[in-house]
């Protein structure tokens, strides 16, 4: 897989992935601010060369200069718009796309879902906004450029009092932006920390209704969600202390202009027009000034979500792509030669064609090790895990894909409805789809609902029961057909009789010539299996039927508590 990009790679990204848009977008945008500069002054020379002279032509002249700049202000605002929110909503997307593709293939992360929705909206829009600051803060350096070389020729002293006193109003402005920056990524991280705890309390309301702890729950929002309200708070006090500043330094800086223009007006040093192009050039010198100084905290901001944007795109993910592909007309069995790994010591176990293989532990750590080393999340610190021949940390990430299907324990079915969540793709007939239901024992399910097949399923599978969700989930992974499909306690909430049925299910598989691993205790489950792998103490310490099984007092302790 790539590297992760660096906080500081996804914070030039916005830029360097849209070279074409932004280099064509900026020309305009600078066109726009320089027409805006424009006004005041063509103004001023309508007013010098058609009102104090009285000559007409040269006074239409002045205002279908006018008239042209208005044209170029209106138009390059509108082109120049378009190319760099282009190019900002393009970044916003593919860094969205970059957090779910990473999301979905995570080896071990503590956020919850909602921290991550908030990194994908919130965070990709802070950084992909660059592009806007970029362009416009080129705008206004160009703006104020042109509008000192203006003054210049109208006044030297005008001039150097722009050229030195921009800078230090600038640098006045940023003495809380510091503060803003530190604020804004508190800010940035208590709203992800609501949101996450907001997905997840919405996602657990059931089993918290069952448990009766609404109560702590809620407290636990609550708190969480007055935290980022006041940070929240804290952060826009200061950004209203730093526009505030902003104004107040800046107004001071533009009066000081207005008046020295003025007096210059005044001793005749300054023609009306001009007057009036000095005075209008001043006041509108207010914007830029204005955005420059708030750079440096807009800047801070989009840089907190890059780093934090780094931070998740960095948390180790599973490496699902490998070079080696599976030969042709291979038997697709699985096989663990001597792997150890964390609860796992020199296990070996094989699960080929037309076999129904369990595996009791004893220790949950063990289970757990065994279903991270098959989805990936975790490769063995000895041995190998072998998949038709070809190790796993070798195996192309198609033929994985194609081959082998681990469900967890924690899978859950996806949004939509029964159907839907069984059959994504609508591929199964009526007859394999009731084949699929009858092997899950999921008829009960569809029957509970008045609207059957198309009753709606939301998200996380919130809508239905712990034993319905894992009914949906086994004909979701029935209904795919792997050639080697792996379950961790499939059954956990299901009653006895009802797992009976699903044990039957599983031994239909048999006779499809495909492999079937389920990492178990469940009684039922582990007597439909052709073999029993007992791991105990992270070690194997039987293979056998569990008839067989069964005899040793130890087994029956483990697999009947």
């Amino acid at each position: 897989m790539p590297e992760p990009r660096s906080a500081r790679q996804i914070l030039s990204g916005p830029i360097t992935r849209h070279r074409r848009l932004v280099a064509g977008g900026i020309p305009l945008i600078v066109t726009w601010q320089l027409c805006e500069a424009l006004v005041p002054v063509v103004i001023g020379v309508a007013i010098d060369v058609g009102v104090e002279t009285g000559e007409l032509g040269p006074f239409l002249l002045a205002c279908a200069a006018l008239t042209a700049v208005f044209v170029c202000l209106s138009y390059g605002y509108r082109w120049g718009a378009r190319r760099m929110i282009r190019a900002l909503q393009t970044e916003s997307h593919q860094i969205r796309v970059e957090v779910a593709r990473h999301a979905i293939t995570l080896q071990r992360d503590r956020r919850l879902p909602g921290e991550w929705l908030s990194l994908a909206t919130a965070d990709a829009d802070k950084v992909a906004v660059l592009v806007r600051q970029v362009g416009f803060t080129i705008a206004s350096l160009v703006t104020v450029s042109a509008a000192a070389v203006y003054l210049a020729s109208v006044d030297v002293t005008l001039a150097l009092v722009i050229l030195f006193g921009l800078p230090v109003t600038v640098a006045v402005t940023q003495i809380v932006a510091p503060v803003v920056a530190r604020r804004t990524g508190r800010e940035q991280a208590a709203v992800a920390r609501v949101a996450a705890l907001a997905g997840d309390l919405i996602a657990g309301l059931r089993p918290i209704k069952g448990i009766g702890a609404e109560e702590t729950a809620s407290h636990r929002y609550r708190a969480a969600s007055q935290a980022a309200r006041h940070s929240s708070i804290v952060t826009a006090r200061s950004w209203g202390y730093m526009s505030g500043l902003t104004t107040l330094v800046s107004g001071l800086f533009l009066a000081l202009v207005a008046w020295l223009a003025g007096t210059r007006a005044i001793d005749g040093d300054l023609t009306l027009g001009q007057l009036v192009a000095v005075v209008g050039l001043t006041q509108f010198l207010a914007e830029p000034i204005s955005a420059l100084g708030d750079l440096s905290a807009q800047f801070a901001a989009s840089r907190a979500s890059a780093q934090r944007l780094h931070s998740a795109l960095s948390s180790p993910a599973i490496v699902l792509d490998g070079p080696e592909r599976l030969p042709p007309g291979v038997p697709l069995d699985l096989r663990f030669d001597a792997v150890s790994a964390d609860g796992l010591d020199a296990v070996s176990l094989s699960c080929g064609p037309g076999q129904l293989i369990a595996v009791a532990a004893d220790d949950p750590r063990s289970a757990d090790t065994l279903i991270d080393l098959l989805d990936g999340s975790r490769t063995p610190e000895a041995g190998s895990v072998i998949l038709g021949g070809v190790d796993l940390r070798d195996l192309a990430r198609d033929d994985r894909r194609a081959t082998l299907l681990v469900v967890p324990h924690e899978a859950t079915p996806p949004e939509g409805t029964i159907r839907s969540a069984i059959d994504p793709d609508g591929l199964l007939d009526e007859a394999s789809l009731t084949a699929v239901l009858t092997a899950s024992a999921a008829h009960d399910v569809v029957q509970a609902h008045a609207d059957g097949l198309d009753h709606a399923v939301r998200t996380g599978g919130s809508s239905l029961s712990g034993g319905q969700r894992q009914r949906l989930t086994l004909a979701r992974a029935l209904a795919a057909a792997p050639p080697v499909l792996v379950l961790r306690d499939p059954t956990t909430a299901i009653d006895a009789v009802t797992e009976q049925r699903i044990a039957a299910g599983l031994r239909v598989r048999r006779d499809q010539e495909t492999a079937t691993l389920v990492v178990t205790t469940s009684p039922n489950l582990l007597a439909a299996a052709d073999l029993v792998i007992w791991i105990r103490d992270g070690q194997v310490a039987r293979v056998a039927p569990h008839q067989v099984l069964h005899d040793d007092a130890r087994y029956r302790a483990e697999v009947l508590r």
